[in-house]
């Protein structure tokens, strides 16, 4: 892992508190939260306020998100919305917490230059000791404020204003006034210069969390379902189809029914054909290095002339990118790759819609040996794998995603992901005709499932 910190792939982007005044806001903070404190002069915090560093002296890596839940956190600039979210549990936070950010930058901007602020994601419950209880999570609401209370004192500032303005012998209530005034002191003119945080409620009912092996939930689709990265949960869940990683076949027609993925050959605004051809070079890659060749200082045509070479020696993965590449640059029949297929799963992007990154996510989890879409879609995952790929393989992969993805970050993303809007002038299309009755009655994974033992 030394490798990836060194090369800023891994805790990287964080924000650097190194002034004794940053510290000092810090700890402040951190006692208000946890009733702890840091003795460390230096150190890095994420998006969360969270630090590897202050974790390691503290021995705890949830120091800021107890059970994995209700994830509290410490805003010293507002700097750090640009900065990752470490030891992810649930894949929204990070989203929440830039929003809440944006939306409220210019009066975090002011807070933060005299104190920290401080907060939580507060959802309906305080421990997840069973996927059922998942289901409970509905809505997510950030509750902040600064250390000396200041948002608090100022809202109960405007409430004694009020009744300044609109009690008949307020003019002449002396104890209302002297509240009025050493309020004040704190809070400054609320009049002029208002102090208030827009605390947003945001719905989650789609979203992967780490609890239990790893579960994706997709509960807000028209035919809802959860996935399971490890052991299928067992008992009673308020979602009728559970699968598994390995359940091809489920997933994909899960997909397929919430039009949730699309062909890469066939999305609009990238070149799919480029795309699959980078996927076949990582294959290439994970092959050879699984066999213990050097690939140090190998550049794309020097992985084609490899590909070539060791042809007999690729898996299937390849041999059916290849068909769809072939497909695309006009000179093949379009291929018929099931789901079955070992590289279906790689063929697919998330379609334009609001949960496309979580699909993103979830699609580089059933094709892991495209290490870049891994790494951008699902770094825990990520990391987990790259502790056990042979030594070959974690020095190429860190050399390319340095050399070739760091550089240009949007870029890449954008190239793999992006989405062109239709500029034809055509009125949208209506809403596709509802499938047919049986698959209402029976749920559509269960007919396939029918349909192919007979």
């Amino acid at each position: 892992m030394k490798r990836l910190i060194s090369k800023g792939l891994m805790f990287g982007n964080l924000y650097h508190v190194a002034s004794p005044a940053l510290v000092e806001r810090y700890n402040r903070a951190l006692k208000h939260l946890t009733g702890k404190t840091t003795s460390l002069s230096d150190f890095h915090v994420d998006i969360s306020g969270y630090s590897p560093e202050v974790g390691d002296e503290l021995g705890d890596d949830l120091y800021l998100n107890h059970a994995g839940v209700n994830r509290q956190f410490i805003l010293l600039s507002t700097e750090q919305k640009r900065c990752p979210l470490l030891n992810v549990k649930f894949s929204v936070n990070r989203d929440i917490l830039r929003r809440f950010i944006e939306v409220n930058e210019r009066q975090l901007f002011a807070l933060t230059a005299t104190d920290a602020v401080a907060g939580e994601l507060v959802n309906s419950v305080f421990s997840v000791d069973s996927p059922a209880r998942l289901f409970d999570i509905r809505r997510i609401t950030v509750e902040a404020d600064t250390t000396q209370g200041t948002i608090a004192q100022a809202e109960h500032l405007g409430a004694l204003v009020e009744r300044f303005k609109t009690e008949e012998d307020g003019w002449f209530d002396d104890l209302l006034i002297g509240e009025m005034i050493s309020t004040a002191k704190t809070t400054g003119d609320v009049t002029r210069n208002p102090v208030h945080l827009t605390h947003e409620v945001f719905e989650q009912q789609n979203f992967w969390t780490a609890h239990f092996g790893g579960l994706y939930l997709f509960g807000g689709q028209d035919h809802p379902a959860m996935i399971a990265s490890g052991d299928k949960p067992e008992g009673d869940l308020p979602v009728k189809y559970v699968f598994g990683m390995s359940e091809r076949n489920r997933i994909a027609k899960f997909l397929e029914y919430n039009d949730l993925a699309e062909p890469i050959v066939k999305a609009r605004g990238i070149d799919g054909a480029a795309v699959l051809r980078q996927k076949m070079d990582f294959i290439v890659a994970d092959t050879l290095a699984a066999k213990g060749y050097d690939l140090t200082g190998r550049a794309r045509r020097d992985m084609r002339r490899l590909a070539a070479k060791y042809a007999s020696d690729l898996p299937q993965e390849y041999e059916g990118l290849a068909a769809m590449v072939r497909w695309a640059e006009g000179g093949g029949k379009w291929p018929r790759i099931s789901s079955d297929h070992p590289a279906y799963f790689y063929s697919l992007r998330a379609a334009d819609t609001p949960d496309r990154d979580l699909v993103n996510m979830l699609l580089a989890e059933l094709a892991p040996r495209d290490f870049r879409q891994l790494f951008i879609c699902h770094k825990e995952r990520f990391y987990d794998l790259y502790r056990s790929w042979p030594e070959e393989k974690r020095a190429y992969v860190a050399d390319f995603l340095a050399n070739e993805y760091a550089v240009d970050k949007a870029g890449a993303r954008d190239a793999l992901f992006g989405h062109e809007p239709d500029m034809t002038g055509r009125v949208p299309s209506m809403p596709k005709k509802r499938r047919e009755t049986l698959v209402d009655r029976v749920g559509p994974w269960g007919a396939v499932d029918r349909a192919r033992r007979r």
